[in-house]
């Protein structure tokens, strides 16, 4: 997301981040009306009215048009519906953690369960999303492609924990990997986190 559009977002969440500008566009989106009307209907004064028009107009959300004596303001719906297809994609709302460290949590599970330099696993989480992350780090330590016998298997989990019975039923269990008659070998699918 471009940092022009990353402003335009956060100034519109943060314009909408107000019950009564929220109830000021719901009004609007349904008729035109001015600040004394908005103010009645709202049960506020009219400079705190007119303040929330002002932050609504900034993002262009609100149109004014003069009429005798008064201005009437009105939802502008075109510039809400350009918002959306510029900015509310999915695509761009998962650009917003271009720049987070997306995997700092398995990194920090990872540290945490296991004994520094060794790589014993100190224990197998409780925690299913926690267990998981430990889980894929272990699928990780056998080659895709190649099929391993269970004795094979055991040898290389007993290497991070002599619990290995209860690891290779985890790998099977989380679809990291497949056995059939005794051969077990890795999925080279990416499981998702639930």
């Amino acid at each position: 997301m471009q940092p022009e559009q990353f402003n335009t977002l956060l100034r519109f969440f943060k314009a909408l981040a107000d019950d009564s500008r929220l109830k000021i566009v719901g009004i609007l989106a349904n008729q035109e009306c001015s600040v004394e009307e908005l103010a009645v209907l709202l049960q506020l004064k009219e400079p705190t009215v007119s303040h929330h028009l002002a932050k609504l107009k900034e993002l262009n959300l609100v149109t004014m048009r003069p009429e005798g004596n008064s201005r009437l303001y009105q939802l502008d719906s075109e510039a809400l519906q350009s918002i959306s297809k510029e900015i509310f994609t999915p695509e761009k709302i998962a650009s917003l953690i271009e720049d987070v460290d997306t995997e700092a949590w398995e990194s920090k599970v990872l540290k945490n369960y296991f004994e520094g330099d060794t790589q014993r696993l100190k224990e197998i989480p409780a925690s299913r999303k926690k267990r998981l992350v430990i889980l894929k780090w272990l699928a990780n330590q056998f080659d895709v492609g190649v099929n391993y016998p269970e004795h094979l298997v055991n040898d290389i989990l007993k290497r991070y924990h002599l619990d290995c019975a209860t690891l290779r039923r985890e790998l099977i269990a989380c679809k990291l990997m497949q056995r059939e008659d005794g051969v077990y070998w890795r999925i080279t699918i990416d499981i998702k986190d639930e």
